[in-house]
């Protein structure tokens, strides 16, 4: 397992619900092979692993509200205590030691979530999928040869959209970022509203400016707000991310919007994807891999005060995976 404190007690996203269903799913993460399962009492996670002779546990199955072990049919309840062994003469007691390791977990916002820790930390508010306002659309898996914290801050990055997403998310013509200051009222960190000229940012053809506002939420989870002033329209996309080993991630997201789009849930997807493999090679391929916490490091800009801000975030809690 990665030890970084902060991130092991914090709530990192899993996998999406819809990949748990009736069979286990193994997931990689922070290093540890974990098995998820769903059962009449909600979501688990346990380590992948059967105390007996070490079978993987996402290759069996959920029998009886319990999990079994694909090799001789031992289950473990949702709280990870071996409740049969097939194998044991009738009266004979199961061993104490008989017991799979299991992790905090809850199901929320279309994810599941866990904490290596076993702690039950304070879940973020998005308040997007707390009511009936928006349509969400839930979007990833997508798998990054990168550190977390790349990911996250190039996500954050207001300078690039005109230049990696140019036609998309920008034009060369209107690259220049005016100031903006960066806000803090108790834990929320969050910038100004930033005025980004788009080729066509609401479907119509028409170009024009919109307005971003972006936000840190946790270590590995950020947010963006696109607000239209002329539609008095907001989209929002909250990004996170699993880290499944030192320097492989997958990155997940949901897009909210209080409009019509005219698109798919299909459609919004492919979008999305294609707007994040322009920005994966930049990212894979960034030097050093480890984001650099001392602001001295590299040269930083006004436009780039929601990074510094994100990285004096990092700081400030101690996180030490996938920074320097």
């Amino acid at each position: 397992m990665i030890q970084d404190k902060v991130l092991l007690e914090d709530w990192i996203v899993a996998c999406r619900s819809i990949d748990v269903e009736d069979k286990p799913k193994q997931v990689i993460l922070m290093g540890e092979r974990l098995v998820i399962f769903r059962n009449s009492k909600g979501v688990h996670a346990f380590k992948d692993l059967c105390i007996h002779r070490g079978a993987a546990l996402s290759l069996g199955e959920v029998k009886h509200d319990c999990l079994v072990c694909p090799y001789h049919a031992w289950e473990y309840n949702d709280e990870g205590n071996c409740v049969k062994i097939p194998q044991l003469p009738e009266g004979r007691a199961i061993p104490n030691k008989a017991k799979a390791i299991s992790y905090s977990c809850q199901e929320k916002y279309g994810f599941i979530w866990v904490n290596l820790g076993n702690n039950q930390p304070d879940f973020f508010y998005y308040k997007e999928m707390e009511g009936a306002d928006y349509r969400n659309v839930i979007w990833g898996p997508q798998e990054v040869n990168a550190k977390p914290p790349r990911i996250v801050e190039n996500f954050l990055d207001v300078g690039h959209l005109a230049v990696v997403h140019q036609g998309f998310l920008g034009t060369e013509t209107h690259r220049v970022i005016n100031d903006y200051s960066v806000n803090k009222e108790g834990n929320r960190i969050y910038s100004d509203e930033i005025a980004i000229y788009q080729p066509d940012p609401d479907g119509s053809g028409k170009p024009k400016y919109v307005y971003y506002t972006y936000e840190i939420i946790r270590p590995l989870t950020v947010l963006f707000t696109k607000k239209d002033r002329e539609n008095g329209t907001h989209m929002t996309i909250l990004l996170t991310i699993r880290p499944e080993t030192e320097s492989k991630s997958v990155a997940y997201g949901i897009l909210s919007f209080d409009y019509e789009t005219g698109l798919s849930d299909e459609e919004i997807i492919k979008f999305q994807d294609e707007i994040f493999a322009q920005d994966k090679p930049v990212v894979e391929n960034q030097k050093p891999e480890e984001l650099p916490l001392d602001l001295q490091v590299e040269l930083s800009l006004v436009c780039d005060r929601m990074s510094i801000a994100y990285r004096q975030y990092l700081k400030e809690l101690g996180v030490v995976l996938g920074t320097n």
